[in-house]
């Protein structure tokens, strides 16, 4: 449910209705939502690039360490509340902001905060690969400008 909402809601920067590419990565951002939720290394693994980097509030790596991160629970993705999703295409790439709720479980607390995520795609032999994920902590009333 959570994938045909957000793709029924994405648009482009200017406001319209959101292309083929743009729904496709609307939902391959919500399906990895729930891999990362579920900690389905094994679809992550496919999805990252192997020179993928990470921003998280306390670091960056890339993937391995990412990768690991999910595995363990260390940092556990329990439930991403997507509020508003803003899709550009330029060529091969797709840069995506999800303005979410993140409720995580972090070193056993359990946490809720308010993001902009960036993500960035690109279409390459056999599909699309994430270039890099950012997580910019953002007050409630933050709003991404279509």
């Amino acid at each position: 449910m959570l994938a045909i909402q957000q793709a029924a809601t994405a648009t482009t920067g200017t406001g319209e209705l959101a292309s083929d590419v743009e729904r496709e990565i609307t939902e391959l951002s919500a399906k990895k939502w729930q891999w990362m939720a579920d900690k389905q290394v094994d679809s992550l693994a496919a999805l990252f690039g192997d020179g993928a980097r990470f921003v998280h509030m306390s670091g960056s790596w890339g993937k391995a360490r990412e990768l690991e991160i999910i595995e363990s629970g260390s940092i556990h993705y329990a439930k991403a509340d997507v509020h508003d999703v803003v899709v550009e295409v330029s060529g091969n790439t797709v840069m995506l902001w999800n303005r979410i709720t993140l409720t995580a479980e972090v070193r056993g607390n359990t946490v809720s905060n308010e993001f902009t995520v960036t993500e960035v795609y690109q279409q390459q032999e056999g599909g699309w690969q994430m270039l890099g994920m950012t997580f910019s902590s953002v007050r409630d009333t933050h709003e991404i400008e279509h």
